[in-house]
């Protein structure tokens, strides 16, 4: 892959940047735009809420930026090189290796321990990589068990975790493989109060650490606690917020 040896390399270069980003779903002969003429700039260590009312385009956008969906125009440059154009594969080798994803409906195996789910992506890291070794596999799972709490939860199944228990396997999971960017997408939409700030407070602890952090939510509580806000309404930007 052409862009690999470059993305990720210098973290004092802007780590997104989109210009005139343009998302059009088709409906029959109806045209949805989902994202209209979006320009953004993120930088390294930011942890940002997406928020905005149903149908901004909140997901719509945070699964272009983590190469889950593709524009229908425009530029999206990722620390330097562009990659709305990279084919499926170039996608999946670069989510696999520098990024992160949790979302509301936490995704596990339900038949899989919770150090067999965390596992996975170094399971499937040997699809573009050297493989490696189980033992080591389970080490990093277990180490990142671990930092999400859960280090004496590593053989339960999700049917024997709570909610917040269980997006903290999901958590461990995103962040096995040491991603420079965490993609989050209601992550305590399915939790109680409790649980969601507990997982707020992680994401806090990881963004501390140096992990980037763009998460959507529609509520205006959990957006406050990132450190920089952008509003969507109907696809474009209309806020962009730094807090205090």
């Amino acid at each position: 892959m052409e862009c690999e040896s470059n993305l990720f390399a210098d973290n004092r270069m802007t780590l997104i940047s989109i210009d005139q980003l343009h998302k059009v779903f088709r409906r029959g002969d109806e045209e949805i735009h989902a994202i209209r003429a979006m320009d953004l700039s993120i930088d390294p260590g930011e942890f940002i809420a997406i928020t905005g009312t149903s149908g901004s385009g909140k997901s719509t956008l945070l699964y272009i930026l983590g190469l889950l969906d593709k524009p229908s125009s425009g530029r999206y440059i990722l620390q330097g090189s562009p990659v709305e154009n990279l084919s499926d594969s170039e996608r999946a080798h670069l989510r696999n290796k520098f990024m992160g994803f949790v979302f509301q409906s936490f995704h596990l195996l339900p038949r899989a321990t919770a150090l067999r789910n965390v596992m996975m992506p170094l399971v499937y890291a040997a699809t573009y990589d050297t493989p490696i070794p189980e033992d080591e596999q389970r080490r990093r799972a277990t180490e990142a068990l671990t930092i999400v709490g859960l280090a004496d939860r590593l053989n339960h199944r999700p049917n024997e975790l709570s909610g917040g228990q269980r997006q903290r396997v999901a958590i461990a999971r995103a962040i096995v493989n040491n991603p420079k960017l965490l993609f989050a997408d209601e992550p305590t939409g399915n939790l109680d109060s409790k649980s969601g700030k507990e997982i707020l407070a992680l994401f806090e602890r990881l963004n501390k650490e140096g992990v980037t952090i763009i998460m959507v939510s529609h509520d205006p509580s959990i957006a406050e606690r990132a450190k920089r806000k952008l509003v969507l309404r109907d696809g474009e930007l209309v806020e962009d917020s730094h807090a205090v």
